[in-house]
């Protein structure tokens, strides 16, 4: 347990601890290694102490480093992952509900990223965190002499936490080693665990007689673009819009969003489909990434009940769709978690205006368990396609902490569709530090269709299994190695067999964050019942086909200012050969300044007129950072695959003040990718664009 000492004013703000305020408080020194030793005392000291006023929390951090000259800090962008820095996290569950909470990170530099975890559930990329939510804080860090200090004071009105007596806060902390690749926890320290399970996570008390911090903001932009869209006449708008979140309670917010804009939104890599099946792309948008958690409905793999990538993009295209507005509610009252969200958007080319309302409530149970319920309603201006609805019950229930049941049944509705549109499934995990294990049986009606969702196949009967085994042997330089087979079986509803994969693989993770993943065997059968595009005039016809691949990756250590990694996959191919080869570099050579580049090479031997190819992707992105708070980045890539293969984006981003920014961009090619399967074209625009935001309390 943690105690706040109660300060009237707030301490020097310097990145170090020299003010005598900080003395008042008792350092927090309890670390323990999650990796690579787990339960062992951290093998570098760390100290946190925690003061307070009336309007704030004051985190103290002093990282010793017996080697100040190894830490590792090149990262000063807002936002960007801190995987290859040394950084700190700290957990903050303001609500003591140990369901989730807030966090917030830095590095050496003081660079900030924050975000959410929401039902103990990692991010969407397999980071500790969902990072859609940005808060307002202020951080300072520097290395000195034993090590890397920082101080970070985090406004009650960012926790919108309202309550001023008796607190009780769940509370963490998290520091990584970069050299050592090294993790330690104050809490939650078990491999299976870490900073994401908040039930787990120790307790801040002595916060009292506090003033409110109600969180209220207001967020109006300007933007002035030139927009000109292949095949359509140039285009000056100037409009504008406002985002708004008000804390109605410390445990519900409203966010408001009216003509909402996403230029300022990072571009999607290039993807070329190999598959007959859709491309899952995560979301970048930050209306929707925000308490995204809270809505997520998993019914296998990636497939997700509700998407938000189906609203406002184009699913075949990628071309943008406005939206209009939207109203998102969020947060809990007793042990229910609910969210209620509302988007409306306009009619756009082939896109009809339409209206989307979601509900999503999740009851927690024991243990991280729950049960939970969604409806979604589509209505859309489309004649031939004016609504589609889907509904959900789903549960996860926790057994002696590692093992795990989940279940859903799902159902929508479509005009013209009467039957066969059920999704039901369930599953049976087990967790520990040397085994997993996974068993999962799902069926998926013919007419299943939820279109604000994301499903890779309907008409199936699934059936998958899947066993890991992980070992750490004494040899020198390795970590963990891991022995996977899975088999896939997944025949359609009448049985007929259309889908089936087996693989085996091995993998090694080694001490300085290098990494072998190879495929011994993957073998394939998959039925193709619509010819597939692949390229340009390039069909893969009907039929059924059976093929064999192995893979060979390997990622460099972490630790280095140059990294790199490459991936080989080679085998037959529908008929054919295909060989993909991918190489990908990083060099980070100071702070300020950073460049990667990456190629994949797909060599097509098909038994088809014209089925020797190749496609190429590539893609270098430059970083330049003259301050944390200004940042430019350029990327351009290349896709042979379409007819005008070069685009690119450049972006400037000025954070005048904390939330508020201005933009300058300049995007020429595709800004969102198409998730659809057989590779369709592409709307091709061109766009530059400044944008101006501010954030205010009123």
């Amino acid at each position: 347990m943690a105690e706040a000492v109660r300060v009237d004013a707030a301490p020097r703000f310097d990145g170090t601890l020299n003010d005598r305020l900080w003395e008042l408080a008792k350092p927090i020194t309890d670390f323990r290694q999650r990796e690579p030793r787990e339960g062992e005392p951290a093998t570098e000291k760390t100290e946190v102490r925690i003061l307070y006023t009336r309007h704030a929390v004051y985190f103290g951090i002093h990282c010793y480093d017996s080697a100040p000259g190894r830490i590792v800090a090149t990262e000063l962008r807002r936002d960007v992952s801190q995987d290859l820095d040394d950084h700190f996290e700290i957990l903050i569950n303001s609500n003591h509900d140990r369901r989730g909470g807030y966090v917030f990170e830095i590095n050496p530099l003081g660079t900030q990223s924050d975000g959410l975890i929401v039902e103990e559930q990692s991010g969407s990329e397999g980071t500790d965190f969902d990072s859609g939510w940005d808060g307002v804080w202020i951080s300072e860090a520097r290395i000195v002499q034993d090590g890397w200090s920082a101080t970070i004071e985090i406004p009650f009105s960012t926790l919108n936490f309202t309550k001023s007596n008796d607190v009780v806060w769940g509370l963490n902390f998290k520091r990584f080693i970069r050299r050592k690749n090294e993790e330690d926890l104050w809490a939650a320290y078990r491999r299976t665990y870490g900073i994401v399970k908040v039930s787990e996570a120790g307790e801040l008390t002595g916060i009292t007689d506090v003033g409110s911090g109600r969180l209220f903001v207001v967020k109006p932009y300007g933007l002035a673009q030139y927009d000109k869209q292949t095949g359509q006449n140039p285009a000056f708008p100037l409009t504008a819009g406002l985002d708004v979140k008000y804390g109605i309670r410390s445990n519900m917010v409203l966010n408001l969003t009216g003509n909402t804009d996403f230029s300022a939104t990072d571009v999607d890599q290039e993807q070329f489909n190999l598959t007959p099946f859709p491309i899952f792309i995560p979301e970048k948008r930050q209306f929707f990434l925000e308490n995204a958690g809270i809505f997520s409905f998993d019914i296998g793999d990636q497939d997700q009940l509700f998407f938000s990538r189906q609203i406002g993009i184009d699913s075949v295209t990628g071309n943008q769709v406005p939206v209009n507005g939207g109203a998102k509610l969020t947060g809990t009252v007793g042990r229910l978690q609910f969210g209620v969200m509302d988007v409306d958007t306009r009619s756009n080319g082939p896109n009809p205006y339409a209206n989307y309302a979601v509900v999503r409530l999740t009851e927690s149970l024991w243990g991280g368990s729950y049960l939970g319920v969604m409806g979604i309603d589509k209505q859309s201006g489309d004649l031939l396609d004016s609504f589609n609805r889907t509904g959900g019950i789903d549960t996860r229930m926790v057994f002696f902490k590692d093992w795990f049941v989940d279940a859903h049944l799902a159902e929508t509705q479509s005009p013209g569709y009467a039957g066969g549109n059920s999704d039901v499934g369930a599953s049976l995990s087990y967790r520990s530090n040397w085994v997993e294990g996974k068993f999962e049986r799902r069926k998926t009606g013919p007419n299943f269709n939820p279109e604000v969702g994301f499903i890779e196949r309907a008409d199936s009967n699934e059936t998958y299994g899947d066993l890991t085994f992980k070992v750490r042997p004494k040899i020198t330089g390795v970590r963990e190695l891991q022995f996977e087979g899975f088999i896939l079986h997944a025949p359609d509803t009448r049985g007929v067999v259309q889908t089936q994969e087996w693989q085996g693989t091995f993998r090694a993770e080694f001490n300085n964050g290098a990494y072998t993943d190879n495929d011994i065997a993957d073998v394939f059968t998959q039925r193709i019942t619509t010819p597939l595009h692949i390229y340009k005039n390039v069909f893969i016809p009907n039929g059924l086909y059976h093929f064999a691949r192995h893979q060979i990756t390997y990622g460099s250590g972490q630790d280095r200012r140059f990294t790199y990694n490459f991936f080989e996959r080679f085998g037959g191919y529908y008929g054919g050969t295909l060989n993909e080869f991918r190489v990908r570099a990083n060099y980070r050579p100071t702070a300020k300044f950073s460049i990667s580049a990456s190629e994949t090479w797909d060599r097509f031997r098909l038994p088809l007129a014209n089925g020797n190819f190749s496609v190429v992707l590539a893609s270098l992105q430059g970083n330049y950072s003259f301050t944390r708070f200004l940042t430019f980045t350029s990327l351009i890539q290349v896709d042979t695959s379409n007819t005008q293969a070069v685009s690119a984006n450049v972006r400037l981003r000025y954070n005048y003040r904390p939330d508020s920014d201005l933009y300058i961009i300049y995007n020429v090619g595709t800004q969102f990718a198409s998730i659809a399967p057989a590779n369709p074209p592409q709307v091709r625009e061109t766009r530059f664009a400044v944008k101006w935001t501010y954030s205010f309390a009123p």
